[in-house]
């Protein structure tokens, strides 16, 4: 005989005397402890036994934050629930005693979910993979709890796959204008009845994944990282910076053994050795190969293939923050990788080194759309570079000023001497401007490309243009400063002529007015009728060549993110 288990609950459920509230109270069902067995005689009486079982997880699991015992959590109860509701309480993975295919399908996609960027610890596998052996054995077969729970984890990790790999796991943010941050139910329910009439599980991720480029080709490139990572390994930490040489040497030698770049026989490092195997590292690994250890090569080499797994996971998730179509034309500045790239209808048609903000000056992402152009601009510096650097430095030196070609400028637009002031009543701020004259000096060269951001950053030319020969180039207050300035400026005027040609308007800048204004020092403003998109991003993994490339957390921005994909909910 059946006997709902929601209702068994209330036997177990106490009336406690107190004497100081001389009163009794009743523990609701949320509060008793559920049951570990629940043993029926048939087959036939499984799949109601489950069902109410599933019944009670999930109104545990929202009344204790998806907390459903100790051995499990649901992670998306809602979404538990919308597909309980919907489909009746009953058990939807199996019937009686046997486990539909696509249960099956499911434990075995989980098992394999690194190769979309996934944890499978995220989705239950551990506890799945052993109700599933445990189905198999004579005590698992007719227990109710066992094919209850495995019912219920199965879903929640259905649910919890589809959320991440349509939305993500990157928390919600006001800069990507991302719409959507959860699984909507009508989109669960429909693609559980999809998979449970035989579509199959593959399909239906591929249909819910970013369409973007990048992201297929780092998810391409998977597999072999996958093939040769070791996520089990403790690397040798290189120490760095260097205190102590000798062990310096010592750990330096043992790691580029591990790398294989040395052979294991040998016991003494030889220093040209060791300098080649490092320059092959530098390589392979997309940095600057002169076979001396800087920030980054030693970044690269104390970094584990479980903290590139999570660059790569994390990079993932990022291009599920774009749009679902990228214009036809846009600009792409990839903080991490130093690099600005020109796209047209898919393919990139410029590349260019750039640098970006130091870490204490950071580079934000953001999505605009370039509206002018400004040849010999002014650099009218701002308030919180005032506020650190230049207000200190008037202190001690007013003359500080004259020797960076600055001009110090009131409210009227009149310029007024530095010495005239006095700098010690200034604490935080400044009532004046402070604006560096146009020409070659100028911190932004003699080009500047504007776009609206509340940041007041922007693309610029630069007079440190031997910056762009280092490998490490976080180096400005903000703001990109692009080397190949030139090549994007004429794709902006050539853009913009062709369309006012195809518009038969003739109303647009000739191609070769630049190219004078700059020979002759003239100031002008462009402005850009087809205005270009300009996404500055921060991805830390690329594909190339079907390798994958890592770029330094430069921000720590990866460091900071590691915490979300972490789940304790197994």
């Amino acid at each position: 005989m059946i006997v709902q288990t929601r209702y068994r609950y209330f036997v177990n459920a106490a009336f406690w005397w107190t004497g100081i509230l001389g009163g009794v109270f009743f523990i609701s069902c949320n509060n008793a402890t559920l049951p570990k067995e629940e043993k029926v005689e048939t087959a036939e009486e499984i799949d109601a036994t489950a069902g109410a079982l599933i019944s009670d997880y999930v109104d545990k699991a929202l009344s204790d934050s998806g907390k459903v015992n100790g051995s499990f959590w649901l992670g998306q109860t809602q979404l538990v629930k919308a597909v309980y509701e919907r489909r009746g309480f009953t058990t939807q993975w199996s019937e009686k005693d046997s486990l539909f295919p696509v249960g099956d399908s499911l434990i075995a996609f989980i098992r394999h979910s690194r190769n979309y960027g996934l944890f499978p610890e995220n989705y239950h596998y551990s506890l799945l993979d052993s109700l599933r052996r445990r189905i198999g054995t004579l005590g698992g077969k007719l227990d109710a709890v066992t094919w209850g729970e495995t019912d219920i984890l199965l879903t929640d990790a259905f649910a919890q796959l589809l959320h991440d790999i349509k939305i993500g796991r990157l928390p919600a943010d006001s800069v990507t204008g991302r719409e959507d941050s959860t699984l909507s139910e009508t989109i669960l329910t429909d693609q559980f009845d999809f998979l449970l009439r035989g579509k199959s599980l593959s399909t239906i991720v591929s249909q819910l994944e970013p369409r973007h480029t990048g992201y297929k080709l780092i998810k391409e490139a998977i597999p072999a990282f996958l093939a040769s990572a070791r996520f089990d390994k403790e690397w040798t930490k290189v120490p760095f910076p260097v205190k102590d040489s000798a062990l310096f040497r010592e750990k330096l030698f043992r790691r580029l053994q591990e790398e294989g770049l040395i052979p294991d026989s040998l016991t003494i490092p030889d220093r040209a050795q060791m300098i080649t195997a490092l320059k092959t590292y530098q390589k392979a690994n997309g940095l600057t190969d002169d076979g001396r250890i800087g920030a980054q090569t030693a970044q690269r080499l104390n970094s584990s293939d479980q903290d590139r797994f999570f660059q790569l996971a994390i990079t993932l998730d990022r291009y599920k923050l774009l749009p679902p179509e990228m214009p036809e034309k846009y600009l792409w500045v990839n903080i991490p990788s130093y690099q600005l790239s020109l796209v047209e209808k898919e393919e990139v048609i410029l590349q260019s080194r750039i640098v970006v903000g130091k870490p204490i000056t950071r580079t934000p992402v953001l999505t605009s759309a370039i509206s002018q152009m400004i040849t010999y601009p002014q650099w009218t510096i701002p308030t919180s570079i005032i506020a650190k650097e230049i207000l200190p430095a008037l202190k001690k030196d007013p003359g500080y000023l004259a020797r960076k070609g600055y001009s110090l400028i009131n409210g009227e637009g009149e310029e007024v001497d530095p010495y005239l002031v006095d700098w010690s009543k200034y604490s935080k701020g400044i009532p004046y401007k402070v604006v560096q004259g146009s020409g070659d000096d100028n911190a932004l060269g003699i080009l500047k490309f504007n776009f609206n951001n509340k940041y007041s950053v922007y693309l610029h030319d630069t007079n440190q243009r031997y910056f762009f020969s280092r490998a490490e180039r976080a180096l400005s207050h903000g703001c990109v400063r692009v080397q190949s300035w030139k090549e994007l400026a004429d794709f902006i005027i050539r853009n913009d002529s062709t369309e006012a040609v195809e518009k038969s308007n003739r109303n647009f800048l000739p191609s070769d007015s630049l190219s004078k204004w700059l020979i002759n020092k003239e100031k002008h403003t462009i402005a850009i009728r087809n205005r270009i998109p300009v996404f500055i991003r921060y991805f830390t993994c690329e594909a190339k060549e079907g390798r994958l490339t890592f770029y330094d957390d430069i921000y720590q921005e990866d460091a900071l993110l590691k915490k979300h994909y972490i789940s304790a909910k197994n």
